[in-house]
């Protein structure tokens, strides 16, 4: 759940929501597939709501003012944590479906498939989403000007 809000209290709530569904839906799980796995779809719907809402009730807009910063690091050398904060600053500009798609293939580095079957797309959605999320993503980096990171 970390990968859908960096604020430790929303996280909290953000689990205990995970928790209530899957306790309200518990009749609905068949068994067929492993536990982890229904527990990991729900968790990642109400991820996905949970940006659905944020991004109804607050336009927020994510500066990007710490690029100079990141990119003027002696060397090129970058620490994992900031590079990381960078990524979930531009993420957060995406529509939530678009930051999903990214977040379940990239962040969480699950195939196609995998994503597919956490989302509730087909493999195919899956695909296209990714690639339609990827140029809004470039889009975002150069109309802020900032393409060096596309490369």
């Amino acid at each position: 759940m970390w990968r859908f809000t960096r604020d430790r209290r929303q996280l909290e709530e953000l689990v205990q929501d995970v928790f209530v569904d899957a306790y309200m839906s518990l009749k609905s799980y068949r068994g067929t597939a492993p536990f982890a796995n229904w527990l990991n779809r729900i968790a990642t719907r109400v991820g996905y709501r949970f940006w659905k809402r944020r991004r109804r009730t607050t336009n927020q807009a994510v500066a990007l003012q710490d690029w100079d910063a990141f990119v003027a690091r002696d060397e090129g050398i970058v620490e994992s944590h900031e590079a990381a904060e960078f990524l979930h600053s531009l993420l957060a500009q995406l529509p939530p479906r678009d930051r999903l798609v990214l977040t379940l293939l990239y962040l969480e580095e699950l195939s196609v498939a995998e994503a597919a079957e956490r989302s509730g797309w087909s493999q195919s959605m899956v695909k296209v989403q990714a690639h339609r999320a990827r140029k809004k993503l470039k889009a975002i980096l150069e109309k802020s000007g900032k393409t060096a990171i596309v490369e």
